[in-house]
């Protein structure tokens, strides 16, 4: 302390911050210096440095957020890379080799279906004719539109069929229903309309792109259907019985 004037100045250490604040007390310049107590000071200092001047540029509360956070992160990873065989080198391996491994996983199995194939109506819309149905796949082919060109691909033969009156027409069939049915009549075509139903579905409700070989399938499946004669089980039927009867005879 030191008499300045007639103005008493004390020096006060500022606790955490290394600063110093200085009181000024008035006093005459016989009497005796004066002696701040600690808790008086500490309150003091803490008004001073309460002051708007001294907190300008502290972080904002978001950037305290975001450095408490990358702090957490940090010691995640050390703590991971410590119990990890080879330190961080072996830590990153891992996780490179989970994405390379949940990758390959969706490119496997593609995006996960959200409405199971066999709840959905095949037909959609407006009853159409094969002919109409055609025609639009051709025109979604001719524009790359490939998954839309399997579909209605797909709807062509089906309606064909029904206009053959080989499958009955039925709302809400499924590819799946109508493959199944169909393939009772031709069998020889059975697997190439499984295969074409597998198709439909993948495109319509599994999340999957088709490709100008596939579209190119179909459409080679709906001409063999076209041409293909159907086996009537009741006429097979007749035949073996008129077979039998006549060896009997």
């Amino acid at each position: 302390m030191s008499p300045t004037g007639g103005v008493l100045t004390a020096a006060l250490a500022l606790p955490h911050t290394g600063a110093t604040a200085v009181l000024a007390l008035p006093r005459a310049g016989d009497e005796p210096p004066v002696t701040i107590p600690r808790d008086p000071a500490r309150e003091a200092a803490k008004r001073e440095l309460s002051k708007r001047m001294y907190h300008e540029n502290d972080p904002s509360l978001v950037q305290r957020a975001l450095n408490a956070f990358w702090d957490w992160v940090g010691k995640l990873f050390n703590a991971a890379s410590a119990a990890t065989p080879g330190g961080t080198l072996g830590l990153v391996v891992i996780v490179l080799a989970v994405l390379a491994v949940l990758a390959a996983l969706w490119w496997r199995l593609g995006t996960p279906r959200r409405t199971p194939a066999p709840s959905a109506a095949l037909f959609d819309d407006r009853p159409r004719s094969a002919a109409e149905h055609r025609a639009a796949a051709e025109a979604h082919a001719a524009q790359g539109h490939w998954n839309q060109a399997v579909q209605e691909r797909m709807r062509a033969v089906v309606r064909s069929l029904e206009e053959r009156a080989l499958l009955d027409p039925r709302p809400g069939r499924t590819a799946d229903e109508a493959a199944a049915e169909a393939g009772r009549t031709l069998p020889s075509h059975m697997d190439g309309l499984r295969a074409a139903a597998r198709d439909f579905d993948d495109v319509t409700y599994g999340g999957r792109a088709a490709a100008s070989s596939t579209y190119h399938r179909l459409t080679e499946l709906d001409r063999d259907v076209e041409r293909t004669k159907p086996v009537l089980t009741s006429s097979g039927h007749s035949a073996a019985h008129n077979t039998r009867h006549g060896a009997a005879s």
